[in-house]
């Protein structure tokens, strides 16, 4: 009897039909290669082989290193080859680490040593721990190092929100279609901003729209309820795996991401005890703990050596530019009124540890432009019930609670003349600029600087939030208004990612926004500050 291989047949063509329509600079030979080692009838002739069931990944990139992810579905070693040549001529191969069932299969290879600037090409195997003669089948993916001098044109994307709200992986639609339309753009690489899954959203099999239609999820057990076992939220990062154009996003773009409170709960601080009928654990340090495991594991991060568990760190790319991850979940204190006249444990919202980490990075760089990648935007007001609230934005008037360890960054930034700082983030959902204004503030000492916001990535769509006149926020555009209908599904074409260039001769910054299907709805140049 013949294997049954018209699931395979479909993906492959699913995957071609994909590399015809992009302009991308991956040619078609390269993305043939992946797709027929991503099909999964060669494996099912030997079941005995190990095999990849959710891809490959790459993060963590800078001029001379990445990380490259991938889970077998078995106890297995990962071996990686990589070359400069799509065709893996003069290529090199890694032995890696092996999978096992602690880490659920996942593992993770450094490359390091790299060229800078230039297209890395790799592929990874599993191999059989018994008989090194007995491997998975291939699977390809690409990277692209950052260029140490000036002169080459960088270009990477950002967004957050992943599958919130219960909108999930519709396949009749064509899945989470924005990643494709972000894939499309070839980006250097990719900032996932935080809420890159959604724990406390369970997926059910059908929503009914307004119009009487019907959005159909792919549905899974560990998806069915809100997450507390590490099971469960590892499963939460395994259903977004589900979708081909996550997996082909993997393949092609590096990622550098970031959590924020939806990877474990709505909301949550280190100590919080839960009031949800929904969950039996109430201990949100615990359900923490499980949630940043399984973060660690299913995403491409390269690990501290003096602290796996941190989750902030930074990345250089060159005389261009240098960008900050910040954490402003793990180390905040808890949601109150946030109206503190006076900074303490209690009005932490970075910590002291990571604000000190945050100025010194700053200070000492050495890049034209510096991006401070966050999870949360500054000055919309987000509350926490009826009285807290969840962001450092807590009403207008002079800084306050939170407020107050931003200020102080603030006026760092500007006693030390560092220069050419823009933040990044999502969390809200929906796109906007804001333009932080000193002589339109309460809080006047800091330079005048930009943020850019959005997603969400096939989420529900929210906003617009008030904002805060503390630090002098002017929204210069948003997508956002009262008049549009809040949580619609994907469909209704409400998801948003931006773009960021930088000219490699002029140095000008280009921010875009861009909607669902990649059109372009907004475009910013900022000239440097010399």
């Amino acid at each position: 009897m013949k294997p049954d291989i018209s699931h395979a047949l479909k993906r492959r063509q699913f995957l071609m039909k994909a590399i015809v329509t992009t302009g991308s600079v991956m040619t078609a030979n390269l993305w043939s290669k992946l797709a027929i080692a991503q099909t999964p009838a060669f494996i099912t002739l030997d079941k005995n082989r190990p095999g990849i069931p959710y891809g490959v990944a790459s993060g963590d990139i800078n001029s001379n290193s990445a990380v490259i992810w991938s889970r077998s579905d078995s106890s297995a070693r990962m071996i990686i080859e990589y070359a400069t040549d799509e065709n893996f001529r003069n290529s090199q191969r890694v032995i890696g680490k092996v999978a096992t069932k602690y880490t659920d299969f996942t593992t993770r290879t450094y490359l390091d040593n790299l060229p800078p600037g230039q297209d890395i090409f790799y592929r990874v195997t599993f191999q059989d721990l018994v008989d090194t003669n007995i491997s998975s089948a291939p699977v390809i993916g690409h990277l692209k190092t950052a260029p140490l001098g000036k002169g080459k044109d960088i270009l990477f994307a950002w967004s957050g929100d992943t599958a919130g709200q219960g909108w999930g992986i519709n396949s009749e639609w064509g899945g989470m279609r924005i990643y494709e339309s972000i894939r499309k753009l070839n980006p250097d690489f990719f900032i996932h901003s935080g809420d890159y899954i959604y724990a406390d959203n369970p997926i059910q099999a059908e929503v009914k729209l307004d119009d009487g239609k019907i959005w159909k999820n792919i549905t899974t057990e560990e998806k069915s309820k809100v997450a507390e076992t590490l099971k469960e939220f590892r499963g939460n990062y395994i259903y977004n795996l589900l979708d081909e154009n996550i997996q082909r996003f993997n393949a092609q773009i590096p990622q550098l991401v970031q959590w924020d409170d939806h990877e474990v709960i709505n909301n949550w601080y280190p100590g919080q005890i839960l009031d949800d009928n929904r969950y039996q654990i109430k201990d949100v340090s615990l359900l923490a703990s499980r949630a940043r495991q399984a973060f660690l594991e299913y995403t491409p991060i390269r690990f501290n050596s003096q602290d796996p568990n941190r989750i902030y760190r930074h990345f250089n790319h060159g005389e261009l530019l240098e960008i900050f991850m910040i954490d402003k979940r793990s180390y905040r204190g808890k949601n109150s009124p946030n109206n503190q006249p006076v900074a303490s444990e209690k009005t932490a919202f970075l910590g002291y540890s990571q604000i000190n980490w945050l100025k010194n990075k700053l200070n000492n760089s050495k890049s034209t432009w510096k991006i401070i990648a966050s999870d949360m935007p500054i000055g919309l007001m987000i509350k926490d019930g009826k009285t807290d609230f969840e962001n450092l934005a807590n009403g207008d008037g002079k800084a306050l609670g939170r407020e107050l360890e931003l200020a102080d960054l603030l006026r760092f930034i500007k006693q030390n003349d560092i220069r050419n700082v823009v933040w990044l983030t999502a969390d809200v959902h929906y796109a906007a600029a804001h333009y932080y204004d000193p002589n339109k503030a309460q809080f006047t000492d800091f330079k005048p600087f930009w943020e850019f916001v959005a997603g969400p990535l096939n989420s529900g769509n929210f906003g617009p939030n008030q904002l805060d006149n503390t630090f002098g926020p002017e929204v210069r555009f948003q997508t956002a208004s009262p008049e549009i209908k809040l949580n619609q599904p994907p469909s209704s074409g409400l998801q948003f990612f931006g773009m960021v260039k930088i000219d490699g001769k002029t140095e000008v910054l280009t921010v875009t926004l861009h909607n669902l299907e990649g059109q372009k709805l907004y475009s910013l140049d900022l000239e440097p500050e010399v």
